[in-house]
């Protein structure tokens, strides 16, 4: 039992090691990215999908522009959702991922300040 508890430390403390904590910092950056890329692009899609179920009983109960009983395809709503949800998700995924990808780069640098000496 104390052999596999100090296994783990020695584990643990490997992951400490510059190297090891920006490949760690990475994966995690581009997790945090994937994730966002999924809670944005179903966000747009259920926007949509809420706007296109009010029109459709607006239309259904004759409240339209003309005031006559129609139907609203959901083409005509949902088509143009994906794609504005594929732009807007990769936009942000892209930000993310950038920026943290950079700030680990910029962070593994090692003790260079980058600050003149005073």
């Amino acid at each position: 039992m104390m052999s596999m508890l100090t296994a783990a430390v020695r584990r643990a403390a490997a992951l400490r090691h510059p190297p090891a904590a920006a490949r760690i910092a990475r994966l995690l950056w581009i997790a945090f990215a994937i994730i966002v890329w999924n809670v944005a692009f179903d966000h747009v899609i259920v926007v949509a999908g809420r706007n296109y179920i009010n029109a459709a009983s607006l239309a259904a109960e004759g409240l339209g522009p003309d005031h006559h009983q129609h139907f609203v395809a959901m083409d005509d709503w949902m088509r143009p959702a994906v794609t504005r949800g594929l732009w807007i998700a990769s936009a942000a995924a892209g930000m993310i991922l950038v920026t943290g990808l950079a700030a680990v780069r910029v962070a593994s640098r090692g003790q260079t300040s980058l600050l003149p000496d005073r």
